[in-house]
């Protein structure tokens, strides 16, 4: 087989290729044209964030079958055609984890010191002693925001200085997070006991913008470094709160936008310390990627699992037609669980009734897994949102019956923390139509679109009159409207399928009427 390798990786992943007896072919910064004609042939290709895989190359490669990313982001190849194409794409996660971990603990200790400035002062001669007095981490309280892959190996090396450990990620269990030594809190707790906030979250649309000038002015007094993404932490919130005083100092090594703009606000602040992207450029871990990668692509052409496939399904080609409606139903209903429950997530149960459930489901699971972990990983899918689980200490757990009341086929979602569970149902209509036929105790049949708003309210006259005013008047029109209630005066449950998202303005004006006990916006996008 041919791998063709278009950005610079360690040689260690190019003999790992040439031991499994792959010919292996360099072109470098190769682009357009060239890079058409170099693909063309190729079974295999590697690259980092240089190359732009975009449809062009999945139509000019017929024989590719796996497209292995040496790092973590694949922001630069189209995963939706790799997949049309039949080809895996595989990137390399784990290989940075430690680099970027102990570098978020050199620049934790570099702000607390002041190491950059006392080094500039003294190489241009002035002995400045007097004018730096440093903070020790032991004994201080570390505050982590995302407790994923790096966030625990942060964890574990801070606790062995001492530090006490408090994390805000609602997606982890707390049995896990007291493994590593940490106590969950919520964000407003994780800031105000912070001295130092170490963020370790990916960038999505709930993410950009978590930190800024009302979350800075907790963590008053205190040190933030961030070495996970640009654009989570406010970087003018940032630059004026370190101006100002209100935070001691910050250690900053990702950039909203890279390579850093001159009149960025960061590089003008004398206590902040800002690194170029160095999170993972050290020797173990560009050797770590480049093997992790060739090992994917020599486990794809022996037709092995590839462990960090992204889009790869893993179930029988014949079995696959019968069960692939269910997986985007599946997904649907782990989406909207999870943004129904007000709770970590401590585990996950789906349930099969009906024809599926004498399927192989396995990727529908894993699809269910998808929709529930969506909002916290930027890369999930069915591939790895099983390990995702694992690692985060999520049980999952998956049942079956034949027998079914209502309906052919029923899938059940249900997430659960540790005080209450939420549990949503899904069927197909005429083989393929995706229906939400129950929300706990309350049967409906929603059809689920893009932008959902389910409320619970007093079952009273003028309430559904009342909800529809608002959205209204905030400009958002209603597709379909989906009623369900206990009893009559009870309790009753709508589900509203919108053509726009649900301002705030307008959740707060359904919420201050009594009669409202609660409207939740439903975005099924996800980050999509």
């Amino acid at each position: 087989m041919k791998v063709l390798v278009t950005d610079p990786i360690a040689d260690a992943g190019l003999d790992r290729l040439r031991e499994a007896g792959h010919e292996v072919e360099t072109a470098y910064e190769v682009e357009g044209d060239a890079l058409l004609s170099a693909v063309s042939d190729a079974n295999g290709l590697i690259v980092r964030s240089g190359t732009d895989v975009n449809e062009e190359v999945f139509e000019a490669a017929s024989d590719l079958v796996i497209v292995g990313r040496a790092g973590i982001g694949v922001d630069n190849i189209d995963i939706e055609s790799a997949t049309e194409h039949g080809v895996i794409v595989a990137n390399a996660p784990e290989g940075n984890v430690r680099a970027a971990a102990e570098h978020t603990v050199a620049m934790a200790f570099a702000t607390a010191r002041s190491i950059p400035q006392a080094h500039a002062r003294l190489s241009d001669g002035e002995w400045a002693k007097g004018d730096y007095l440093g903070t020790e981490l032991n004994g201080k309280a570390l505050g982590i925001v995302g407790l994923g892959r790096v966030g625990q190996e942060v964890a574990k090396k801070l606790n062995s200085l001492g530090m006490e450990l408090v994390a805000y990620d609602p997606y982890i269990s707390e049995d896990r997070a007291n493994q590593l030594g940490a106590e969950l809190v919520d964000l407003d707790e994780c800031l105000d006991r912070a001295d130092f906030l170490t963020v370790h979250t990916p960038l999505t649309p709930e993410t950009e913008g978590l930190i800024s000038d009302e979350e800075l002015a907790q963590l008053e007094g205190g040190y933030l470094v961030n070495c996970a993404r640009g654009g989570v932490v406010d970087e003018e919130a940032l630059a004026e709160a370190v101006e100002d005083g209100v935070l001691s100092g910050a250690a900053v090594d990702v950039f909203a936008d890279e390579p850093v703009s001159p009149d960025n606000p960061l590089l003008d602040v004398e206590d902040v310390v800002v690194t170029p992207h160095l999170g993972a450029s050290t020797e173990a871990a560009q050797e770590n990627v480049a093997t992790s990668t060739a090992d994917q692509v020599v486990a794809a052409f022996n037709e092995e699992p590839v462990v960090n496939a992204l889009n790869a399904p893993s179930i029988d080609e014949s079995a696959f037609p019968r069960v692939e409606p269910y997986i985007g139903l599946a997904e649907t209903a782990g989406k909207i669980a999870t943004q129904l429950l007000d709770e970590r997530i401590s585990s996950i149960e789906v349930h099969y009734e009906g024809d599926i459930a004498d399927e192989d489901v396995e990727l529908v699971t894993a699809s269910a897994q998808k929709g529930v972990f969506q909002p916290l990983e930027w890369q999930v899918n069915a591939v790895n949102a099983p390990q995702i689980a694992e690692e985060r200490g999520v049980e999952v757990t998956e049942s079956k019956t034949r027998q079914t009341e209502d309906f052919q086929s029923l899938v059940r979602v249900t997430v659960s923390g540790e005080d209450e569970s939420i549990s949503v149902e899904g069927t197909l209509f005429a083989g393929d139509d995706p229906r939400i036929v129950r929300v706990d105790d309350y049967r409906i049949d929603a059809i689920p679109h893009g932008h959902m708003l389910v409320a619970r309210n007093e079952d009273a006259p003028g309430v559904i009159g009342f909800i529809g005013t608002v959205l209204g008047d905030h400009e958002v029109n209603i597709a379909g409207m989906f009623n369900a209630r206990e009893a009559i005066g009870g309790e009753a449950l709508t589900v509203y399928t919108l053509d726009a998202q649900v301002p705030d303005e307008a959740k707060e004006a359904l919420e201050n009427d009594d009669r409202i006990i609660e409207a939740r916006y439903i975005e099924l996008n996800g980050t999509e």
